[in-house]
């Protein structure tokens, strides 16, 4: 036996060893995984063992499966396949991921809105005919053109100004902190804040609602601020300027410190004040941020769901198409209007992301 044919001998035993090793540890790791999935869904198992087994074996599971992968496809004679199957080792289950997630759900729903909710027969366009012609959800739909609007508009103008003017104080961090602060509490927390800023008792009761309390110290009436429409609509989008308004002045302020300080001085030397620095010089180069953070705003504000169904459910007029499509899926069991008005919120958010898409291409280039 010569040298090249002992050395292509070993080579391939080499790969079935490798094979054969790659097989017994994938069967391990499924004994395992099955019996971590077990563990965690048990309602006898301790809560931080539980966690600690799910971390563990989320870890160990995703390194496992790159490793199982990479080993079937070093098993491979061929070198050619072998570089071309390569790269998808390492994408393949983030696609997998992708399709099982986010593919198949829009899919799945876009042909369930095409059913009809009792005998599931095709019925074509009448889940979206409802949507349109029906009252509380035309008020959902007015409500979210409301909120894009004004919630979005406000939270970028208000987040620019504090961000112009928390440059020039003396305690720049602080003041940033203490309006970054809202952030870090969910939709759902900030909500259960604001229901007691807003909470109404009878007059000639003690007022446990900040607003109210002012309102009854001052001599005024106490009132049901969340059942007045159309102003409570606008009640419930403050919490939303309330919580976004850091983010915008965060990455607004980053922006402004990115402007270079030549073009600043030079500008000054050609006799230009302040509002012409900021309007001509530093609002068009932080034109790409301010898009960002507006079209991130606006996503947000499209699927605004947590606000309204913590603080009214949607009740008096206050209806948005998150909300809406929560109480027809999980409430009514309308499953195609709820499909149908799913896809209408796809719709309307396309036009924000491809903004954004787009703006982030300009801004790499």
């Amino acid at each position: 036996m010569t040298t090249l044919q002992r050395w292509g001998w070993t080579l391939r035993s080499d790969r079935r060893l490798r094979l054969l090793a790659t097989l017994v540890v994938s069967g391990l790791a499924y004994v395992v995984l099955r019996w971590g999935l077990g563990f965690i869904r048990s309602d006898g198992s301790p809560k931080i063992a539980a966690m600690l087994v799910a971390v563990t074996v989320g870890v160990v599971g995703a390194w496992l499966l790159f490793w199982i992968l990479d080993n079937v496809v070093a098993s491979i004679p061929s070198e050619r396949i072998r570089q071309a199957l390569r790269p998808f080792v390492f994408v393949g289950p983030g696609l997998l991921l992708l399709f099982v997630f986010q593919i198949y759900p829009t899919v799945n729903t876009t042909l369930i809105s095409f059913l009809d909710d009792r005998s599931e027969s095709f019925v074509g366009l009448e889940n979206y005919v409802f949507a349109f012609t029906t009252d509380d959800l035309l008020i959902a739909f007015r409500n979210n053109l409301l909120w894009l609007i004004i919630v979005t508009s406000l939270t970028v103008s208000l987040g620019l100004l504090i961000a112009v003017l928390a440059d020039r104080v003396k305690f720049e961090s602080v003041v940033k902190s203490t309006i970054f602060l809202p952030m870090a509490i969910s939709f759902v927390g900030a909500s259960l804040i604001w229901k007691f800023v807003y909470a109404y008792r009878p007059p000639g009761t003690a007022q446990i609602g900040l607003i109210n309390a002012i309102v009854s110290a001052l001599g005024g009436t106490p009132r049901g601020w969340l059942t007045h429409a159309p102003q409570n609509s606008f009640f419930l989008m403050a919490i939303m300027i309330w919580i976004q308004t850091g983010f915008c002045m965060v990455i607004l302020s980053a922006a402004i410190k990115g402007v270079p300080k030549e073009l600043m001085e030079a500008a000054r030397v050609d006799g230009a004040n302040a509002f012409q620095i900021f309007f001509r010089i530093t609002l068009p180069y932080i034109r790409g941020s301010i898009i960002t953070v507006a079209t991130t705003v606006a996503l947000s504000v499209l699927r605004v769901f947590d606000i309204v169904y913590v603080m009214t459910n949607g009740q008096f007029n206050t209806e948005v198409i998150a909300n809406r499509m929560y109480v027809e899926m999980f409430k009514f069991r309308n499953f195609g209007h709820a499909g149908a008005l799913a896809v209408i919120l796809l719709v309307a958010v396309m036009p924000v992301m491809i903004v954004n898409v787009r703006n982030i291409r300009q801004q790499r280039s």
